[in-house]
């Protein structure tokens, strides 16, 4: 048991980077994750940290020590959730990350019915459009949104659970003083608003249906990290916007945006379901990731 406790103490401290984040996770006092981490490198006869007054760092020891911590605290629940009832079952506190908008519109609603439908398992939520480390960061699961066949290879498994397209688009308001827009060329002449955490930076790629593609670098007047700031600065009247139709879809049913260039397609993506690649994929994720694909069979975007 205590040989247990020292190895989540140090997997604990080593995903934190800090005793004191650690402790605080684990409400526990750093006094006793540092006395056993002493412990466990005392026992083991090596030192796994290197400990400065500013950071902690990995040993060479330490780092391959931590994966197979790592591997072995993974089996070790995994296990436990088989001896409680069955591999299949949903238990257990599940982490997730999700992109902010698409968190915010499409999956916040969701969260409630998978909670009744799985009463014992408890939901940690973190959105942010930053690409996390799930490993480091300690998430069992991510909603990844990317343009289709761009997924970043990695040893996670990806499982797509819907598909979407970029739309190019901008109010009637914008578009009674706005000058002609045939083709994408012509984005020169107009404002724009950018994602800044677009794949492809200030360049807006289009395929128009003769099989002609085009890829277009914008000046924007507005630059932002969020797509509803976009959104918004477009419903105000103030140029073209390039977003998912998750986002504008509903704009333009209602008529407050207008879709530009029909002849020319933005982008299509995907949006996956991202975990640690296991042998034993653990029941909370597992139901997640086929809730969620089951939830956006037919997506409310299109």
């Amino acid at each position: 048991m205590d040989a247990l406790r020292q190895i989540e103490a140090f997997v604990a401290v080593v995903r934190a980077g800090s005793y004191v984040k650690a402790a605080e996770r684990q409400e526990t006092s750093k006094a006793v994750l540092s006395r056993q981490v002493l412990e466990l490198e005392t026992r083991l006869g090596t030192r796994l940290l290197n400990r400065t007054t500013r950071r902690l760092s990995l040993t060479e020891t330490g780092a391959a020590y931590f994966e197979r911590c790592v591997q072995i605290l993974d089996d070790l629940r995994e296990a436990d959730a088989a001896a409680g009832a069955t591999t299949a079952t949903a238990r257990g506190r599940l982490r997730i990350n999700a992109p902010l908008t698409f968190g915010n519109l499409h999956l916040a609603p969701l969260w409630g019915e998978f909670l009744k439908l799985h009463p014992a398992v408890e939901l940690d939520i973190t959105l942010t459009d930053r690409v996390v480390d799930l490993v480091e960061e300690g998430f069992d699961l991510a909603v990844r949104i990317a343009p289709t066949g761009r997924l970043p290879s990695s040893s996670l498994v990806a499982r797509t659970i819907a598909d979407d397209r970029i739309v190019l688009c901008a109010s009637p308001g914008y578009l009674r003083g706005a000058p002609a827009l045939t083709h994408p060329a012509d984005l020169a002449a107009h404002a724009v608003m950018a994602y800044a955490w677009w794949s492809g930076g200030d360049t807006w790629q289009f395929s128009g249906a003769d099989g002609a593609t085009a890829d277009v670098t914008v000046r924007p007047r507005l630059r932002t990290n969020s797509g509803d700031t976009c959104r918004a600065a477009a419903l105000a009247d103030q140029g073209v916007i390039y977003q998912p139709a998750f986002l504008v879809g509903p704009d333009l049913r209602a008529g407050r945006l207008v879709e530009l260039l029909s002849d020319w397609r933005g982008p299509t993506l995907d949006i996956h379901a991202v975990y640690p690649s296991r042998t034993h994929l653990s029941g909370k994720v597992r139901a997640m990731v086929d809730f969620l694909a089951q939830a956006f069979v037919q997506p409310g975007w299109r």
